[in-house]
């Protein structure tokens, strides 16, 4: 099992106080011999003619030297994940949670923005320190 992210239990806390409850930590996709896992898994009521919402979050610090380089790593394996959810499990959403210092960064970059819109990355901000949701772009 991969290490946890510094902001790991930060996001725990701040989907949590969000009203999400968290059913996976970390979320598997097991393929037989080869295993992915996904930071965290939540799922929270919604009303009550659509049920349950699902996501699959995954979380990144972006204390990298280079944010740009960050957001190539994020990126890469956003799209990684999101391909294996669609045929493990297509009723979860993916999700990309970020300190929302990074997510403005990622808002204010044109690279980053192109990316984001030509990938669809679903984006999440949050403050570590507060452990609270900030924003959420889809």
């Amino acid at each position: 099992m991969p290490a946890r992210d510094r902001f790991h239990q930060a996001v725990r806390h701040a989907l949590e106080k969000d009203g999400w409850v968290i059913t996976h930590d970390p979320l598997r996709l097991d393929f037989g011999q080869e295993d992915a896992y996904i930071d965290l898994g939540a799922e929270r009521m919604i009303a009550a003619e659509r049920g349950e919402e699902k996501i699959a979050v995954e979380i990144k610090s972006f204390l990298e030297h280079s944010r740009i380089h960050a957001m190539e790593l994020a990126a890469g394996q956003y799209v990684f994940y999101r391909a294996l959810l669609r045929q493990y499990e297509p009723a979860r959403s993916l999700i990309l949670a970020l300190p929302h210092s990074a997510y403005l960064f990622v808002r204010e970059s044109a690279m980053a923005q192109i990316l984001v819109e030509a990938e669809n990355i679903r984006l999440v901000s949050f403050d570590p320190e507060a452990e609270e949701i900030m924003e959420w772009k889809s």
